[in-house]
């Protein structure tokens, strides 16, 4: 320091320490990178004490430490004029130098603290008592390191790389323009935005003048990104400027459309019109990057005079740039109404060519989103969004809307509040292209900076239609606008949670899923009531399933009642689903439904409820296979059975409680006969369930007298007692009557045949009351099922030893029936059609009177009225039950060749009763000429053994014939052969029996001639 020397020692540490706690006062109020100016000026107050401890200690005057004081001194001033440099600069400025200011603050530090540890040395002994202080301190100092914050790193490294890929438009404007605002804390407020940009342009021109050509170039590129930003425009100045550019384009013709540039604005390198002019020391004026391109081609002349640069320095023309400015904005107004003129037009061609150059002037300067806006252009294209029937037009339409309002708050407010929103929304429902640009647009529109408008998600859920197009769309298996729509959804959700309620009226269970699996009790009841309140089909109830809603709702059954009854509530619903009741028994919910449905303490609706949820898993065929526990072991069935039955026995249990507790035992005892006979037996079922044929509610009378059918399959007494009542035939006869509920004609008629058959009364009270009629009705009209228990049920009319009830039978026309059975029923009701028509076949020779014609020829016939080739007597159908008449062995040699046991058996039998005692011969005959030995034959090598037994049965009767041995002795003793030799029957039963038959073979077969023996093989 000049003249230091001059000055006393105690007079330079008093000034000094003065100006250290200046330095350090000011370091407080930089407004950026507190952090390290905090630790500078912490540092400096740290030095103030050791200043006036040296002075109260007299420091020596040593030229060692008036170097030190004067190197301290200087390094202060450093630190001064960096806080003075940084503490009135513009914010946005400061936040974009941090990086370097960090540095500049370290180094400094750094500094003060070598300075002060040189005057520490200088003054050891003055400095003794504080030493350890002083050396502390200076040792901080020097090894001090700033950096900037991340946050602080994170948004300029963001800002240069935009910069870099020249992300210009005006969203990223927007967003960086918050961050930046937020980070250094001003208000995102025109007036203040443009106080800091005002800094920025002043940075930029003092760059200039201080020729750092790299500084002024990142400034500028700086304003020209945050300008974009709508909060860098004072939306009363936009409309302003717009309407003096107006005013001046009305001064031209009105044929005119386009201002021509002045020569002046083209550069003399590319000979457009330039958008950054620079002026050379020349004079001439270029674009910056042609001219900056013709400095690095190595060029260092005037590009228009030619003449060499002494300097190269390029110097901004802002006049020349505002100017230029000025002509774009008169030449986009012109633009502007031009457009608007074509808008009005019905070319649907003109309308897209108008909102293309829409999107061009979007695309040119951003002032032209507000311009468009501004000139009316945006309600224009709104109104015909809704009335255009164009597709291409809307697609067009929606996208330059899109465009409109990228990042710009004030345009996408004017669409949300004008008749555009419901336009908007209206077109998801249209065809994929159309609700692709359309929810594009919309989710444009529900963002702000800082994510989602949460005021315009809140108007988009009061949209009556709004949350069922976005339902739809995220449905479409193939729209591509799947993954923004679930986004909407999920907010609009967050907004209001009465939107979970109406995604899943449409069908979208996802967040209604996701809330019951939260745990939250609250949450979940809220979300069982949405499921309870729904109409559900199949593939909803399907959704709901997959989704993973039973698991949280089973867990509820241990919560409080009111969660107990809405978790019943919705399981009952969801029941109804078959993959659904997989769920529940997996999961270990019918031990919990149970325990609830048995237990004493129980409220009536919880019981009802769950006998609901029993009623359905036990409806299917598989139903038995749901009763398990939650590792999938069997339940024990006949004590729920046992539960179910008692109670019944409950004196205040009303219909709706036993409605759903009867239909869940009927389908339980459908299961497993096994099952019902224990319980009927343990339970005395019949008797419980008896009184119930009387309930007023014909419901319970239907599932009663199911219950009955099953139960008198096992325990019938009882029931016949019951029917001797007064009206009790007549109920009965109701329910055989009864064509609109099939199960209860099924089950009425399988009851009747469940009963014995020796109860004479009762068999002619039924035909009475019309019982038998009834039967023959289910015959003719009733479901297969009811049909097989209705032909089990006739047995008891057709009595073979009563043959006036098989007349009877007879003439209400039963034998077509029976025979149309044997050719189109199921398997049950052929057997039973078979065996009925046998024991009608056993009553024809009773009713015959057999012609004793003679001679060899036995067909010969001295009368003129056709005799019965079986019966060898004048038949038919009414007088003597002949089924050769009624056409019935066609069907029964049918099922012959279905191989199938139970009709097969049967068939056989009845085959039997055309084979007489006294003459088998012509039953033998009748069964050649219809071709039913050779599958009579085959039942040797596929039926069981009870099968076979029956065919060697009518095989015996048949060979007793010597021409039928002629016919198929070879075919038969190769078959019995086989059998001869099986260790079969234990007994030797089938052995014995097949023996019989070749021993009737081979009596025959001495003197018998071989001619047509292999017409079988």
């Amino acid at each position: 320091m000049v003249g230091l020397e001059l000055i006393p020692v105690g007079t330079i540490l008093a000034v000094l320490t003065s100006q250290v706690v200046r330095t350090a006062n000011a370091a407080m109020d930089v407004l950026v990178d507190k952090e390290s100016f905090k630790v500078l000026s912490k540092h400096l107050l740290d030095i103030a004490p050791v200043l006036k401890e040296l002075q109260l200690q007299e420091l020596n005057e040593s030229q060692a430490a008036r170097v030190a004081l004067e190197s301290l001194e200087s390094d202060v001033k450093k630190a001064s004029n960096l806080v003075e440099k940084y503490r009135n600069r513009g914010r946005f400025y400061l936040l974009m130098k941090c990086r370097y200011i960090v540095k500049e603050v370290e180094q400094v530090t750094r500094d003060i603290g070598r300075s002060l540890a040189a005057l520490s040395i200088a003054n050891t002994e003055v400095l003794s008592r504080i030493s350890d202080q002083v050396n502390r301190l200076q040792s901080e100092m020097q090894r001090v390191e700033f950096e900037a914050s991340q946050s602080q790193l994170q948004i300029v490294d963001k800002l240069n790389h935009g910069i870099k890929e020249q992300k210009l438009d005006q969203a990223f404007a927007n967003d960086m323009l918050e961050e930046i605002a937020r980070a250094v804390g001003v208000p995102v407020e025109p007036s203040e935005i443009s106080k800091e940009l005002a800094s920025i342009r002043w940075e930029k021109e003092e760059a200039a003048n201080r020729k750092e050509l790299a500084e002024f170039i990142f400034l500028e590129q700086i304003i020209e990104l945050l300008s974009r930003a709508d909060a860098a425009r004072d939306y009363e100045e936009v409309k302003k400027q717009y309407f003096e550019r107006v005013q001046v384009i009305e001064r031209y013709g009105s044929k005119e459309n386009y201002i021509p540039p002045l020569n002046s604005f083209l550069c003399c390198i590319t000979g457009a019109v330039m958008v950054d002019p620079v002026s050379l020391c020349t004079g001439t004026t270029c674009e910056r990057s042609a001219i900056e391109a013709w400095f690095v081609d190595g060029k260092r002349t005037d590009p228009e005079t030619e003449e060499v640069l002494e300097d190269t320095t390029l110097r901004s023309n802002i006049r020349l740039r505002e100017s230029i400015i000025e002509w774009r904005e008169l030449n986009y107004c012109f633009e502007i109404k031009s457009i608007r003129e074509n808008l009005s037009t019905s070319s649907n061609v003109l309308l897209q060519e108008s909102l293309s150059q829409i999107q061009a002037l979007i695309g040119e300067n951003s002032i032209n989103k507000d311009w468009i806006s501004i000139g009316g252009l945006t309600d224009i294209i709104i109104t015909i969004l809704g009335n255009s029937v164009s597709r291409d037009v809307k697609m067009k339409i929606l996208i330059t809307l899109k465009d409109a309002v990228e990042g710009h708050a004030r345009n996408k407010e004017k669409v949300v509040e004008s008749q555009g929103w419901g336009h908007i929304i209206s077109c998801l429902q249209s065809d994929s292209r159309i609700s692709k640009e359309a929810i594009d647009l919309l989710y444009e529109l529900l963002q702000d900076r800082s994510g989602w408008n949460k005021s315009f998600c809140k108007k988009l859920s009061e949209h009556p239609g709004a949350v069922f197009y976005l339902v739809s769309l995220l449905k479409d298996p193939v729209s591509d606008s799947t993954g923004i729509a679930e986004k909407i959804l999920m907010e609009l959700i967050e907004i209001d949670e009465e939107n979970i309620c109406s995604a899943a009226k449409f069908g979208w269970y996802k967040p209604l899923a996701n809330r019951m699996i939260q745990r939250l009790e609250s949450s979940r009841m809220s979300m069982a009531k949405v499921i309870v309140n729904l109409e559900l089909k199949d593939l909803n109830l399907k959704l709901l399933g997959e989704q993973g809603v039973i698991p949280p709702l089973l867990e509820m059954l241990s919560s409080s009642i009111e969660s107990k009854e809405l978790s019943l509530s919705a399981l009952v619903k969801l029941a109804g689903f078959h993959a659904n009741k997989g769920i529940i028994a997996a999961s270990g919910g019918v031990p919990l439904v149970l325990d609830l449905m048995f237990s004493r303490r129980t409220r009536s609706f919880i019981t009802i409820k769950c006998c609901e949820i029993l009623e359905k898993l036990s409806s299917d065929d598989d139903g038995i296979d749901f009763f398990v526990d939650g590792e999938g072991n069997q339940l024990e069935l006949d004590s729920i059975i046992t539960n179910l039955l008692a109670l019944q026995q409950s004196p205040n249990s009303a219909h709706n409680f036993r409605k759903p507790a009867l239909r869940t035992l009927l389908g339980i005892c459908k299961f497993e006969t096994g099952l019902v006979k224990k319980a009927v037996l343990a339970a005395n079922g019949v008797s419980l369930i008896l009184p119930l044929l009387d309930d007023s509610d014909s419901e319970i009378r239907e599932i009663a007298i199911n219950l009955l059918f099953l139960f008198s399959q096992h325990e019938p007494e009882g029931v016949v007692e019951y029917l001797f009542r007064p009206r009790r035939l007549e109920a009965l006869i109701g329910f055989l009557e009864n064509d609109d509920n099939d199960d209860v004609q099924m089950a009425a008629a399988g009851l009747l045949a469940n009963l014995p058959k020796s109860e004479r009364e009762l068999t002619m009270k039924l035909i009475d009351l019309g019982g038998l009629d009834a039967i023959i009705s289910i015959l003719k009209n009733g479901t297969m099922e009811a049909k097989e228990n209705a032909l089990s049920a006739l047995f008891r009319f057709t009595d073979p030893t009563n043959i006036e009830s098989q007349r009877d039978l007879v003439k209400r026309g039963i034998y077509p029936l029976l025979v149309n059975f044997l050719n189109t029923g199921s398997v049950t009701a052929k057997a039973r059609a078979a065996a009925f028509i046998g024991d009608l076949s056993m009553s024809t020779p009773k009713l015959t009177v057999v012609s004793k014609s003679t001679g060899c020829c036995w067909w010969f016939r001295s009368s003129r009225v056709p005799l019965c080739s079986a019966h060898g007597s004048v038949c038919n159908v009414t007088s003597t039950f002949c089924l050769l008449e009624a056409n019935a062995l066609p069907g029964l040699i049918k099922l012959l060749q279905e191989e199938v046991h139970a009709t097969a058996y049967e068939a056989i039998q009845t085959l039997s009763t055309l084979v007489l005692e006294d003459y088998p011969q012509r039953g033998a005959r009748v069964l050649h000429e219809s071709n039913a030995m050779r599958p009579l034959l085959e039942i040797l090598n596929w039926g069981t053994d009870s099968l076979k037994a029956e065919a060697l049965g009518l095989l015996e009767k048949v060979f007793v014939s010597k021409e039928m041995v002629e016919y198929y002795g070879i075919a038969a003793r190769l078959r019995l052969v086989g059998l001869n030799g099986m260790n079969i029957h234990g007994d030797g039963h089938l052995r014995r029996k097949a023996a019989r038959v070749l021993s009737l073979l081979e009596r025959y077969s001495k003197s018998s001639s071989s001619a047509i023996s292999g017409v079988l093989e």
